[in-house]
Formats: structure tokens, C-alpha cells, sequence
């Protein structure tokens, strides 16, 4: 029951300054965040890809309000590929972006947050990586799979997010599981309604299966966005089934979560990619962090209790 009042205060700028001020929140928050710079996250990148993990990098930044943040957006990416570059991971250390943050919800947003992305894309492609759209709420959906199209056109490789848990998904999912394609299915993390999304978490669960079967039956290669370990078996049961080999699909989790599962599924030969946020602009994305699971609002409010 937390969860739709938790997402509701993310959206909250009387709640994003109450949380931003508390002295305990910023200890709570390095758990989910890697850094506030990409020199303070380069040291992380190069750490997990030392224990045979991957990456995605998400600069922190949504809901913004005039083009000239969308470029300052843009402009973080193009920074963190020439942070990258050095390091030569290619792939193993690809990018995820967010629309919104490339201007997508403002007056000719589509246009807008496409130009924004497609030196992002362009200069990602150069150093040998690629980058995945995420996916935010079900108003965005068409427009972003419209530039995900587009970019796909010169960059196959460009990758798409889904969520499990709007009705529209596994429909998403038959369109997107062809050759070459790249698709991230998650279970969603924004608060929708019950006119296009299912509110039960067994319904959720249900539907991210059913989707995930129709990309592992697909043509192209999955990503598994999950923490769970009840889909974590059945996923490696479905790859088994479509006899599909370790290195067609992979598994991404959340930097901070689950750490010992990442090395576990590592160390058997899995792709494993951990979801690495950084970035100033952290109230959102944390506060969606702590809805998704009971523990990680537990472990806040424990924080809580323990500093103060």
C-alpha cells in the first residue's frame, strides 16, 4: 500500500525538499547512487567491470523545464562517453537515458529530445558502446518507440525498455523481438492508472513472464530487469527452452541491490549489467528505488532511525 503514496511524493517538490534537507538521507542515498560526478563514478565503472560485470550509466535528470537543461543533459552524456572512452570496455559499459531529461515533455518535446539524443547515440556508437531509451510513464511510450525506431535505422543497436505491468506490453514486446534488437524488460516503477496498468503485483508478475517468453521465443536479445529470484530461475529455464546460448541475453540489476547475486550470476557465466545512476539531480529516481521493494524503504527508515 506505501508504494502508490511513495510514488506519489516523488512527484512532490514540498517532499523532494523535506527528504533533500533531512542530514540522513545522503548517507541512505550513496547506497543507490554511485556518484554526484562521472569522475566520482568513473572509479565504480571500473570496479565492477574488474569482477566481470557490465554497466549501464544513467546521468541523473527528469522533468526538466526549459531546452537549455536539455542540453546541459546532452551535454552530461557526451562528457561521461569521453570519460568512458579510455577505459575501452565497448558494450560492457553502455548508456541508458531518459527522454524526459532530453526535453521530451516540452512544446515540440519529440523533435527536441531527438535532436538531443542522436550525438549521444553518434558519439556512443565511435567509442564501440551503445545506448538504451528508458521508459517512463505510458504518456511517453509512443514517442519514445518512435525515436527508438529512428535511431535504430543508423544504429541497430539502440535499445528499448519495457514494462511488465501496462496492458499494451506484450504487444510492445512481439514488435520488438526481431534481429538485432536489444529490449529491456522491467516490471515499471511509475505510478499509472488502473485504465492502462495493473495494480496487482501477481498480475505484474504474470504479465513480465508472459513477456519475457515472447522475447526469448524472439528474434533479438533480452534483457532480464529484475531482482527477483523466482524470475531469475524461470528466465534461465525459458533461455533453456529457446535454446538460446549465455551470452544471447543478459541479466540487469540495480546498482546497491543484490550485489552477491550479480557475482554469483557472473562467476556462472552470465552477462550481468548493473544499473548505475549518478548525478546531483537524485530525488526521483531514489524515491521510485524505495517503491519498488518493501526492504529498500525499510532500510531508509532504519537509516532514519539509527542517525537521528
Amino acid at each position: 500500500m506505501l508504494g502508490p503514496v511513495i510514488l506519489a511524493a516523488s512527484r512532490s517538490d514540498r517532499m523532494r525538499r523535506i527528504v533533500s534537507a533531512a542530514p540522513v538521507t545522503k548517507p541512505v542515498v550513496n547506497r543507490f547512487i554511485a556518484g554526484e560526478t562521472v569522475e566520482e563514478t568513473t572509479p565504480v565503472i571500473a570496479s565492477k567491470a574488474a569482477r566481470g560485470l557490465e554497466v549501464t550509466l544513467d546521468v541523473l535528470g527528469e522533468d526538466i523545464t526549459d531546452p537549455a537543461e536539455a542540453t546541459r543533459a546532452r551535454d552530461a552524456y557526451l562528457r561521461l562517453i569521453e570519460a568512458l572512452a579510455p577505459l575501452e570496455l565497448g558494450v560492457r559499459a553502455e548508456m541508458s537515458v531518459k527522454l524526459s531529461s532530453f526535453g521530451q515533455a516540452l512544446a515540440g518535446g519529440h523533435d527536441l529530445a531527438l535532436k538531443n539524443l542522436a550525438p549521444v547515440v553518434e558519439a556512443a556508437d565511435a567509442i564501440g558502446t551503445t545506448v538504451t531509451l528508458d521508459m517512463e510513464d505510458h504518456t511517453t511510450i509512443d514517442s519514445t518507440l518512435a525515436i527508438h525506431a529512428e535511431m535504430r535505422a543508423r544504429f541497430p543497436q539502440t535499445g528499448a525498455v519495457i514494462q511488465s505491468y501496462l496492458f499494451r506490453t506484450e504487444d510492445d514486446a512481439r514488435a520488438l523481438a526481431a534481429a538485432g534488437s536489444r529490449v529491456r524488460l522491467v516490471k515499471g516503477a511509475y505510478k499509472e492508472p488502473a485504465s492502462v496498468a495493473y495494480q496487482d503485483k501477481s498480475d505484474v508478475d504474470k504479465a513480465y513472464i508472459r513477456s519475457l517468453k515472447i522475447l526469448m521465443d524472439g528474434d533479438g536479445y533480452p534483457m532480464v530487469g529484475s531482482h527477483d529470484p523466482r524470475i531469475i530461475a524461470i528466465s534461465q529455464d525459458l533461455a533453456h527452452r529457446a535454446g538460446r546460448k549465455l551470452d544471447e541475453y543478459e541479466f540487469q540489476m540495480l546498482y546497491g541491490i543484490r550485489e552477491a547475486e550479480q557475482d554469483r550470476l557472473a562467476a556462472e557465466g552470465h552477462r550481468m549489467r548493473v544499473y548505475i545512476a549518478y548525478g546531483t539531480d537524485w530525488y526521483g529516481y531514489f524515491m521510485r528505488r524505495l517503491a519498488e521493494r518493501p526492504a529498500n524503504l525499510a532500510f531508509f527508515l532504519r537509516s532514519l532511525v539509527s542517525r537521528g
